[in-house]
């Protein structure tokens, strides 16, 4: 992408001024991006963004800047300019470039730039079909696609060097259900680090009926009752609550700060001790798995919670250096436009040994939410709110009639305190996560849990 002598020229021009480390980030992304509605193409976009980020540290004082003009005179400029930011006496030198090509642990079998645009649309449109086609009641399905192929390369002054090919690809699947004035609307959308082969692989009657069936079912739900209650939440994208609510109060960014409800906890008993809770960016082909982040450090898996005692933080190279601890492999960032902060992968809760059927047995009344809707979330206290797409009663042991507008109410870490029960049904979530440095994809996951109290907000009087 750039030759090795002219990134090492970038560096040293960025340590002009006195920083202690300098680094760069190159990008080089191609993206496909087609929306499917009422049966036809409505958009169909590809493109390529190319760049260059450069970041210069000195102490814990950070200068970061970019640019699209990759000449090597362009470079030098940027490198300087950044370093303009900096003062200090000493001149670090470079230590020499060890080039090391990222191990393919997410292997990827059809790149998505070899496979036409007829190919990909008729999966699109059987996804289409399938969900239009499941009720009457449907009046609309959505359907996007998107695939990309993200080469980076990454250097810095203390002699890294290395290089990565990223390929993601995910469809998404809104369903709108329609009965007299009411308006019910389901969605799904599942991704996945691979190629082509995801889409070809990929039970496409499940995810298409799933965003009708939720679209329809909640046609006829009965308005969702307010008050504190035991709350069963589903696997899979269930998962979205504690990224939200703790997750990010276990990144660097904010616990370096003291930002965070979790700093300086470690050893701590933070969750009961059936709640063990791990980020893990090795997992095979996973959407939000990695090979290296955006600083050059091969993935790993992070386990932040164990048997309920808090055990590590999501630390990148920067914050690294406020908290005195060593990078977890953690930095990431949405392009070369931002620089990188550390960041979840693929974070979940792990398996218990209940099994679905007997978290339900054993909840009186309470509510069941079979999938999450969108939600907000304060990383320093950990307050967050959530809708609810779709969710049932519980009563004496068994699932009652589907419910509307619930909305989880409550403070994550006491949340994570009130796990009673913990599923053996594992499963992964696709979505996108969006913090200081940008937006990247993300895996949220977790079994069937079940807290034993949280405020539900629904309709008065009900």
């Amino acid at each position: 992408m750039l030759s090795k002598s002219l990134i090492e020229d970038v560096l040293t021009a960025a340590l002009s001024t006195g920083g202690d480390f300098s680094e760069i980030f190159v990008e080089d992304r191609f993206t496909n991006n087609i929306t499917l509605q009422s049966g036809r193409i409505e958009t169909c976009l590809s493109g390529r963004d190319f760049g260059v980020g450069i970041r210069v540290f000195k102490g814990l004082q950070s200068v970061y800047a970019y640019t699209t003009d990759f000449s090597k005179e362009g470079l030098i400029n940027a490198a300087k300019n950044a370093a303009q930011a900096i003062t200090g006496n000493t001149i670090i030198q470079l230590v020499p470039l060890i080039h090391e090509k990222a191990e393919t642990i997410h292997p990827v079998q059809i790149m998505p730039q070899e496979v036409d645009k007829f190919r990909k649309a008729a999966i699109m449109k059987k996804t289409y079909d399938t969900a239009k086609n499941y009720h009457s009641s449907i009046s609309q399905v959505t359907v996007r696609f998107m695939d990309e192929e993200q080469n980076v390369l990454i250097a810095n002054s203390e002699g890294k060097f290395a290089e990565d090919k990223r390929v993601r690809s995910k469809l998404s699947i809104q369903a709108v259900a329609v009965r007299d004035n009411q308006m019910e609307t389901g969605f799904h959308g599942p991704g996945a680090h691979q190629g082509f082969e995801f889409f070809e692989n990929l039970n496409i009657d499940h995810y298409a009926n799933e965003a009708a069936r939720i679209a329809v079912t909640m046609l006829d739900a009965s308005p969702c009752p307010s008050g504190k209650f035991p709350v069963i939440i589903d696997n899979e994208f269930g998962g979205v609550i504690f990224h939200e609510a703790c997750g990010h109060g276990l990144e660097a960014t904010s616990v370096a700060k003291n930002n965070s409800v979790f700093a300086n906890r470690i050893g701590e008993k933070v969750a009961p001790s059936i709640v063990t809770y791990i980020d893990d960016g090795t997992i095979q082909n996973e959407w939000g798995s990695i090979n290296i982040d955006d600083e050059g450090e091969k993935a790993r898996k992070n386990v932040l919670i164990e048997n309920g005692i808090l055990k590590g933080y999501l630390i990148d190279k920067f914050n690294s250096r406020r908290m005195g601890m060593e990078s977890t492999g953690s930095g990431r960032r949405q392009s070369f436009r931002f620089a990188p902060t550390s960041r979840m992968t693929n974070t979940y809760i792990a398996p218990g040994k209940s099994t679905p059927e007997e978290i339900i047995a054993n909840t009186e009344q309470g509510i069941y939410t079979k999938y999450m809707g969108g939600g907000q979330v304060n990383p320093a206290t950990g307050d967050y709110n959530f809708a609810v797409m779709e969710a049932y009663e519980v009563k004496n042991g068994k699932l009652g009639k589907p419910l509307k507008g619930a909305t989880l109410i409550g403070n994550g870490p006491k949340t994570l305190q009130l796990v009673d029960m913990v599923g053996n049904n594992l499963g992964h979530g696709a979505g996108m996560c969006g913090s200081l440095s940008g937006s990247i994809p993300v895996n949220v996951g977790q079994p069937m849990i079940r807290v034993s109290e949280i405020t539900v907000g629904g309709t008065k009087g009900e």
